[in-house]
């Protein structure tokens, strides 16, 4: 079935430069590999398709969740996998004042922005600046200028997205954002949805995670932080000590979408959480320079066509998205995420797969 889906892509690709009703640069799809590992991605949205990797068995598994058909990134409302900005997460009342100037957003989560309004970076065509397949170090470098204006941000902004295949099992991210002539937030971030198991391995509640953050941004009522730190230390959110994803999650109204505040050094990078699959052994960690991390469980999913014809329902992946805080542009408390031209914008992550086994599977009440 995978290989059907993928045929009647690039046949939609090849048919089709139509975006949204109007004429655009054709999304196409590009792979990236090293040995076993293959990663795919998409200029849409700067986006990852899939992540070939094999498990605790030597047997390749794809541990990205992905959409049917490329059409329906079009219409999307997950941000499977993309390269979300200007600014990612939530913006409160969708404006903010810098400079002495109050920028009105687009407002498309309430009253508030989120992932940088109805049309943001996940929602573009991107271009292609470098591609590397194969060799020593297989990589691609996206690019999408953001004009003045756009969703209500002001100033010109060049962004570039790179992903690269690197040592064994390993992918690094970069993203990168020059302002051209005014100052702006930036807060880009990529949106995997993982399932170390494999994609259509069902529910990640048994994955054991541990998120190296003691704090959380703490929020309201339509999840926009409130601009206080709230300790982790004995509630639902504390995954200090490895923890199944679901030892806790009943105790939520919906499952996890919180902002930790990551320990150690500032601007510096540090792990930030690691997640291990018992049954396929695999474990993932993530280290970064950004000062939070977003841990969500995939609350929003239901009967959501995935490839190989997978309905994806809630709770059948999780995302580790390393961020700057939430809302950040409207609490002078949290770290700035303010760019100019003289003060460009810089964002490492870097995945290191391996396989091992648990001492004792831990279950989903662990």
């Amino acid at each position: 079935m995978s290989k059907i889906s993928v045929l009647l892509c690039l046949l939609c690709l090849t048919a089709s430069g139509f975006v949204n009703g109007s004429v655009e640069k054709k999304i196409r799809i590009y792979e990236l590999k090293k040995g076993d590992v293959s990663l795919k991605v998409t200029n849409w949205g700067a986006s990852i398709l899939s992540l070939l990797l094999p498990d605790k068995n030597g047997k390749l598994g794809d541990i990205v969740l992905e959409y049917y058909s490329m059409k329906d990134y079009t219409t999307n409302t997950t941000n499977f996998g993309a390269t979300v900005g200007r600014v990612a997460n939530r913006i409160r009342g969708a404006q903010f004042t810098l400079n002495g100037t109050v920028y009105k957003l687009v407002p498309n989560n309430g009253n508030n922005s989120i992932h940088g309004g109805a049309r943001g970076f996940a929602d573009v065509i991107w271009n292609v600046e470098r591609y590397q397949r194969e060799g020593n170090s297989p990589s691609i470098t996206f690019s999408y200028h953001s004009v003045d204006g756009e969703q209500g941000f002001p100033g010109d902004l060049i962004a570039t997205a790179s992903y690269s295949l690197l040592g064994e099992n390993q992918l690094s991210i970069t993203m990168k954002a020059r302002a051209l002539n005014k100052a702006t937030p930036v807060n880009l971030v990529n949106h995997a949805f993982w399932n170390l198991g494999n994609h259509n391995s069902g529910d990640i509640l048994g994955e054991v995670v541990q998120i190296f953050g003691s704090k959380i941004t703490a929020v309201d009522s339509e999840n926009v932080p409130t601009g206080e730190f709230t300790p982790v230390k004995g509630t639902p959110y504390d995954f200090l000590e490895p923890r199944t994803v679901g030892s806790r999650i009943n105790q939520l109204p919906k499952g996890y979408d919180i902002n930790y505040v990551l320990d150690g050094e500032k601007g510096k990078m540090k792990l930030a959480a690691t997640v291990h699959d018992y049954k396929s052994g695999r474990v993932m960690k993530v280290f970064t320079n950004a000062p939070g991390v977003q841990f969500y469980t995939a609350n929003g999913l239901k009967d959501v066509k995935g490839k190989g014809g997978v309905l994806y329902q809630a709770h059948d992946a999780l995302c580790v998205e390393t961020q700057a805080f939430p809302d950040s542009v409207n609490h002078p408390n949290f770290p700035s995420t303010i760019v100019t031209p003289e003060k460009p914008y810089q964002h490492y992550m870097h995945f290191k797969f391996s396989t091992k086994p648990l001492h004792h599977q831990l279950s989903p009440h662990d």
